[in-house]
């Protein structure tokens, strides 16, 4: 993987991590916690576009929004898990 690809991957995962802890009342991690939520809110994100057959947008726009939803699932259960 060129270091180009790793540092497009860190900048847009921190950028939906950070959204992910706004819309979710600041349960923001850091920004090494918010690039690891945003990474894999992505994945989740786009595993559930992918099982409820649903897109928004095209492109990037879709990419950052699925994988916001899915940050933002991933921190609410992280909330849960922590009971905060």
């Amino acid at each position: 993987m060129a270091g180009e690809s790793i540092l497009y991957i860190l900048l847009v995962g921190a950028i939906i991590g950070w959204l992910a802890g706004q819309l979710m009342k600041g349960r923001g991690f850091g920004l090494i916690g918010n690039i690891v939520v945003g990474i894999l809110g992505s994945f989740v994100g786009n595993w559930l576009a992918s099982t409820f057959n649903f897109s928004i947008g095209t492109g990037m726009v879709n990419t950052i929004a699925t994988g916001v939803i899915g940050a933002a699932v991933l921190v609410f259960a992280i909330g849960l898990i922590r009971g905060k």
